[in-house]
């Protein structure tokens, strides 16, 4: 998808912008009243769009400018003139408050990525971008799953930091082969891995010394969401339960798994993503 495609929710239940059916992401949104789920599907699609451009194979520079541009269109939202293509999202916008700062922080993970390949941050940059890339989109789905504002804010800080280093975890060898290490610098000195290519970084043998802080952090962020649900009515935290259960089990299934190579991809079965959705899409 470039730049100039557009993407709205009702395109987007026909485009190859809609989510996996089989995705815990697609799973937890239709569980949503319409409303709702309208709403999701139309940040999903922002969030597919720029994605998009900065994992695209343009040049850094084109990547770049596609990235201002929707920097533009979403300030021109907030103007009170919104780009044709962006009607449907600024309907969004407006119906459930969305932020302005959040849309642009999305916007600035992409642009981290975009810049340039992304090689052992540090920690506190790594922290950043799981703000910028996940947790910005939390903060922008509690208001439409109508969470109160300090437990919407707190609870998009952890699940989101939780769901990408998850990701992070996950993906080891797939953003390796493109050029990306997204484990702490810290991390991988403390464990005596050199700072090389992503494709020598990933094959070091000390790679589960590393991952295992991760781990630990993700489970912190697990406990700390979980916590937060619990003391909310059901209804409005039905699908990050079942977005928190789903990646909590990948997490749980890549420990088991270990990071010595071969690694083998790991995904939630079919049959615990159906559990989990009967466990919590109908209370």
């Amino acid at each position: 998808m470039t730049v100039s495609e557009s993407t709205s929710a009702a395109e987007v239940q026909n485009d190859s912008a809609l989510p996996a059916a089989g995705s815990s992401f697609y799973t937890a949104m239709r569980i949503l009243p319409a409303l709702q789920r309208q709403a999701m599907f139309e940040i999903y699609a922002f969030c597919r769009a720029v994605d998009d451009i900065a994992d695209g194979d343009a040049p850094a520079a084109k990547r770049r400018a596609g990235l201002e541009q929707w920097r533009r269109e979403i300030d021109a939202c907030y103007a009170g003139h919104a780009p044709s293509r962006l009607h449907s999202l600024h309907r969004q916008i407006l119906a459930f408050d969305l932020e302005r700062d959040d849309f642009q922080a999305v916007i600035d993970g992409m642009m981290m990525d975009a810049d340039a390949a992304i090689c052992a941050p540090d920690a506190n940059t790594l922290d950043l971008y799981c703000d910028r890339v996940a947790s910005a989109v939390g903060r922008l789905s509690v208001k439409v799953f109508g969470l109160p504002r300090d437990d919407g804010i707190a609870l998009s800080h952890h699940l989101g930091r939780a769901l990408q280093l998850t990701n992070i975890l996950r993906d080891i060898d797939e953003d390796a082969e493109i050029g990306r290490v997204y484990l702490p610098r810290e991390a991988l000195l403390a464990a005596g891995v050199e700072l090389g290519t992503p494709a020598e970084i990933v094959a070091h043998p000390a790679l589960h010394q590393v991952c295992a802080p991760l781990v630990a952090q993700a489970e912190a962020h697990f406990q700390a969401a979980d916590a937060i649900m619990r003391r909310n009515a059901r209804r409005v935290v039905r699908a990050p339960r079942i977005m928190s259960a789903a990646y909590h089990a990948i997490l749980k299934r890549l420990t088991v798994r270990g990071w010595a190579r071969p690694r083998q991809a790991v995904k939630v079965a079919k049959l615990r993503l159906i559990g989990i959705l009967l466990r919590y899409a109908f209370i």
